[in-house]
């Protein structure tokens, strides 16, 4: 009886200081970059489908460019006026110049009345003034104008990074409002796998940290740097607690490929500590 007893502390001194586990589980997920317009308008073509891979620069949507382009001929038309009323008010304030250098040389000699030079004084700060305004009223429907236009470009949606198409959200003839998502796009490095690791294995997963991935038909293990640690633990036990309520106690942890992964979202993965 009492050679059972030292057996079983025994094993159960050994089963506490066994060390812990290298491998933690967790899972796939992805941060996708959701494509979209800043104008509001009907689908008027997709390019891509779901699955498809695109480079960077890709046309991804365009959105039907009739009420836009509307706009861009008014603000061009606006413009082009506002061209012309300052070529206008520049003739004007030349010719205002020259009467004013005249009748200043008149005077000198005599020649030309004092009411006459202010009159004419008078009349060049006005031609001024008027070209100053003519001026900003063109800068300002040059503006205008370079908004239009950018407003129309903006309806031909691009991929921002090379990746793949995971989702299209709208369709052709459907109406979309300003920034909300028609496809979803997921590029390589925007791929992450997310995992639980307990309290005493956080000084082994720094930020910057290497890791091995691997996931059932993924092949050979694929490496991923740690890139977020949470802060604050996943499960809070009570002030006072046990050593078997402290263990409960696990972190967020986030790590990111370099790369290409075979690893999808959702799925379940293996995370093997480095040395």
């Amino acid at each position: 009886m009492k050679r059972s007893v030292v057996l079983i502390l025994a094993l159960f001194a050994a089963a506490c200081s066994r060390a812990p586990s290298d491998v933690l589980q967790g899972y796939g997920e992805a941060d996708y970059i959701y494509l979209s317009s800043q104008e509001t308008g009907v689908v008027d073509e997709l390019f891509v489908r779901e699955g498809d891979r695109v480079e960077a620069g890709a046309r991804v949507f365009t959105l039907d460019p009739d009420r836009l382009a509307l706009n861009e001929q008014g603000a061009s038309a606006q413009s082009a006026a506002a061209a012309s009323a300052v070529r206008t008010a520049q003739a004007q304030a030349t010719l205002a110049q020259r009467n004013y250098a005249r009748g200043a040389e008149l005077f000198e000699r005599g020649f030309y009345p004092r009411a006459r030079l202010d009159s004419d004084r008078a009349a060049l700060d006005a031609a001024n003034a008027q070209l100053a305004q003519a001026r900003r009223e063109a800068g300002a429907a040059s503006a205008s104008t370079g908004l239009a236009r950018t407003r129309v470009q903006d309806l031909n949606g691009q991929s921002p990074a090379a990746g793949v198409i995971e989702r299209i959200y709208h369709r052709p003839g459907e109406v979309v409002a300003a920034g909300q998502p028609i496809a979803a796009l997921l590029a390589p490095t925007n791929m992450k796998v997310r995992f639980f690791a307990p309290e005493d294995m956080l000084a082994r997963l720094p930020v910057g940290a290497r890791v091995l991935v691997s996931c059932d038909g993924c092949g050979e293990p694929t490496e991923a740097i740690v890139s977020f640690v949470a802060q604050e633990p996943q499960f809070t036990p009570p002030v006072i607690y046990s050593l078997d309520q402290r263990e409960k106690l696990v972190f967020l942890v986030e790590a990111r490929f370099d790369g290409e992964s075979n690893v999808r979202p959702g799925m379940p993965v293996d995370i093997r500590l480095g040395e």
